[in-house]
């Protein structure tokens, strides 16, 4: 192809074989947008053009999932998906089916026979929400309504474990789907057990803090974005809670194209973590702002765009304001683990090229080390130099 693909060329099924399209888009989904309150991180929506506030700004926003839901006090997933729907919500013009996963989402939010949802919604099994909302979609391109747009939900348990199979089925075939992945890294509904997204070394109820390894192993567990991105479908995504409206203008992004879309969601659970119900927000921004999670887009397989670490903390910083990383600290600490996820984190600072200006920590990369801890190996201190400030 010679010509950038548009949101209404969006390629279909077979895309990926043997013809690789452009990217459709060449910025990033959100904007960057002027931050008047020195040293935060919140936005005015008053101060801005009525076409870069957020959706939630909106009086007359969808309200997808309402009040007089069951979720727990601070929860990052209620949260998540109240602005990832009503995005959905704007795009479609209210023309949205939703298709739930069994999992926290689908248990607080519809105590039978009550609901707390505003759209057209479904739930099936555990595992074949990206099944069923391909049938959805499928259903209704066969009756010629294509302004019918559908949305697939679930946690990390129900997308990167149990709905792995349906999942990858759905992108193999570039269905017409929004898939939105709501990882709070456990299955916390049933009691915080480990999943195929518990980050290294974290401590749940099946990996308990206990032995020479304490908490979840190293190198087990799935990447799902890149796992996506392999698929090569259209869009690839992930965002934070810590930034909602880089959330919202990826939903909003993704609503624009046709074919399979996937956006992961980082939503600290209280409950699983061990955090305070009022850190969710603290706590997300630093997973980003440490690396260990990167914010990044892609588009049929490559990255096309990443949203810079404003300050670097180390990930230190991050781990010490969650239970389940506290025996990484007491009674003894274990500078081997620390060192490793840190290691992560520089890896994907690099992989992403997080660090403006394109600077990269300066320390030793141990991700793959066969060993836990190497003795001679030191943490070096990462320094950057701030751009300097624009002249009026």
């Amino acid at each position: 192809m010679t010509e950038t693909q548009t949101s209404s060329q969006a390629p279909e099924a077979g895309f990926h074989h043997g013809i690789v399209p452009e990217v459709l888009h060449d910025a990033p989904a959100s904007k960057p947008v002027k931050f008047y309150q020195v040293g935060s991180f919140a936005v005015g929506n008053r101060l801005l053009p009525v076409a870069d506030r957020s959706v939630q700004s909106d009086p007359n926003r969808a309200n997808t999932l309402t009040s007089g839901h069951r979720a727990c006090q601070g929860c990052g997933e209620a949260l998540g998906a109240r602005y990832a729907l009503d995005a959905a919500m704007r795009a479609a013009n209210g023309q949205l089916v939703a298709v739930n996963a069994t999992g926290c989402l689908e248990v607080f939010s519809t105590p039978y026979p009550e609901t707390s949802w505003r759209v057209a919604w479904l739930h099936s099994l555990f595992g074949n929400a990206p099944a069923v909302a391909s049938g959805v979609a499928a259903a209704y391109k066969a009756m010629g309504k294509n302004d019918i747009r559908v949305v697939a939900q679930g946690g990390d348990g129900g997308t990167v474990d149990i709905g792995f199979g349906a999942l990858s089925g759905m992108f193999e075939r570039n269905d017409d789907v929004l898939y939105i992945c709501y990882d709070n890294e456990a299955y916390m509904n049933t009691g915080v057990q480990r999943s195929g997204a518990t980050p290294p070394a974290a401590r749940t109820a099946t990996t308990q803090a206990v032995g020479d390894e304490p908490g979840n192993v190293f190198g087990q567990g799935k990447d799902l974005p890149r796992i996506a991105m392999a698929h090569e479908i259209p869009y690839v995504a992930t965002a934070s809670v810590a930034d909602l409206r880089d959330l919202e203008a990826k939903v909003l992004r993704a609503m624009e194209i046709r074919g399979a879309r996937y956006i992961h969601v980082m939503v600290p659970c209280p409950l699983g973590w061990g955090t305070a119900s009022c850190d969710t927000i603290k706590v997300a921004r630093q997973a980003t702002q440490s690396g260990l999670f990167p914010v990044f887009e892609a588009e049929y397989g490559e990255v096309v765009a990443s949203s810079p670490i404003r300050r670097l903390i180390p990930v230190e910083d991050y781990l010490r304001g969650q239970k389940r990383y506290a025996h990484l600290f007491s009674p003894k600490r274990r500078q081997d683990v620390i060192d490793r996820l840190q290691a992560q984190a520089d890896r994907n600072i690099r992989r992403y090229n997080l660090l403006p200006g394109g600077s990269s920590p300066e320390r030793a990369d141990i991700t793959d080390a066969s060993e836990p801890h190497d003795p001679s190996f030191t943490t070096q201190t990462v320094t950057t130099t701030p751009e300097p400030e624009a002249t009026a």
